[in-house]
């Protein structure tokens, strides 16, 4: 018999590091591949989602906009179109008239005016004080402001705070939003009241 004795690892792939076997004592230990969080499996689902509605509706825009038919021109189209042209001509050797000059009120007048017509006799008497509206023409329903200027003194706090009030109340019986905010003031600037309208 022989005195020889297999060594510890036989049969045994040596270690090397960074191929599957772990490092030798001094390395530092490679960190194990991350799961993909639960969080980010949502986020990606949603995004996806998303993107999927924005594609169903470009799509859907693509086929909505081909559905203008222009290839029926009619008779009936045709003889409209050449009875304006023989009217337009015999306009033209007419002397044109001279255009009526159109009177445009100011948006203070246009408010006094719908107060006069619906308003009671304190709003009537309150709103002949007002001497500027701005923001009344403009109304998107989103976030509408108008401001109402008056020729009185005191601010909130002073003798004509409640006639601010009336003309805030008559602003929201003639002007009409969603989302709406009417602010008075005073002469120097100072808020007499405010409301939705």
């Amino acid at each position: 018999m022989s005195n020889y004795q297999q060594p510890p690892n036989w049969g045994q792939q040596p270690t090397q590091p960074g191929y599957g076997y772990p490092p030798p004592p001094g390395y530092p230990q490679p960190q194990p591949p991350k799961k993909p969080s639960a969080g980010k499996i949502i986020g990606l689902g949603c995004l996806g989602v998303v993107g999927l509605f924005v594609l169903i509706g470009i799509v859907a825009a693509i086929a909505g906009g081909g559905s203008g038919d222009t290839s029926d021109t009619s008779s009936k189209d045709k003889a409209v179109t050449a009875t304006d042209k023989a009217t337009t001509a015999s306009k033209s050797t007419e002397k044109p008239a001279a255009p009526k000059p159109v009177e445009q009120k100011t948006q203070a007048e246009q408010f006094q005016a719908c107060v006069a017509k619906s308003g009671t006799a304190t709003e009537r008497k309150a709103v002949k004080h007002v001497t500027k509206v701005t923001g009344a023409d403009k109304s998107n329903d989103i976030l509408d402001s108008a401001e109402v200027f008056t020729d009185y003194t005191g601010g909130l706090i002073g003798p004509h705070a409640s006639d601010g009030k009336l003309i805030a109340s008559a602003f929201a019986s003639c002007y009409e939003s969603k989302n709406g905010l009417v602010t008075v003031y005073d002469e120097k600037g100072e808020m007499l009241s405010n409301g939705n309208y």
